[in-house]
């Protein structure tokens, strides 16, 4: 017979996932990782996620999939990256949450093309990307998303993006820049900080 999962309150399960979030967004932004921080934030994205699964809407939902999606690609791989960067758009486009949102999840498509060096698909989801930076109206949001895109474009991105192995200093590990601020999570965490 199956027991029912212990529960916390709704108000402490939406603080601690936007806790863990911005935790795993400290991580990202560390200048340097030890393997035990990546596992650390890869486990903290997907704890994240689920928790907004639990108590988020539609607009948490789709964020958690984007940094399951940005760890993936900073860790470089592939195909995790891309799997949660499409359920990313595929939540932003049927549940309407607006150009923020499917701009982010093309630059998350863009990022996982990039981690195997797909120029190509990479450059297709960049321009999708933009062409929904342009709609979009809060100056804040658009410039969120067109630091993202500039961090994917620029040699600065190096330890956002984890480098194919032959073209490493050390293979599997990617080099980290500097942290540089970044804002996620535009009136989602408003309240559970």
């Amino acid at each position: 017979m199956a027991t029912e999962p212990f529960r916390l309150e709704p108000d402490q399960e939406r603080r601690l996932a936007a806790t863990i979030f911005n935790h795993v967004w400290a991580l990202l932004e560390a200048p340097e990782r030890s393997a035990s921080q990546d596992d650390e934030m890869l486990h903290g994205a997907h704890a994240s996620r689920y928790l907004w699964g639990e108590v988020g809407d539609p607009v948490h939902w789709a964020r958690g999939e984007w940094q399951c999606s940005r760890v993936y690609a900073v860790l470089g791989r592939f195909e995790p990256a891309l799997h949660h960067a499409r359920r990313c758009l595929d939540l932003a486009t049927q549940h309407d949450l607006g150009p923020f949102d499917v701009g982010a999840a093309h630059e998350a498509i863009a990022r996982s093309y990039r981690v195997v060096g797909d120029a190509g698909m990479t450059a297709q989801h960049v321009a999708l990307a933009r062409a929904e930076a342009a709609r979009i109206t809060d100056a804040e949001d658009r410039e969120i998303l067109d630091a993202d895109l500039a961090s994917l474009l620029s040699r600065a991105d190096r330890g956002q993006q984890h480098e194919h192995p032959a073209a490493s200093s050390a293979p599997g590990r990617p080099i980290r820049p500097a942290p540089r601020r970044h804002r996620r999570l535009p009136a989602v965490t408003a309240g559970y900080s």
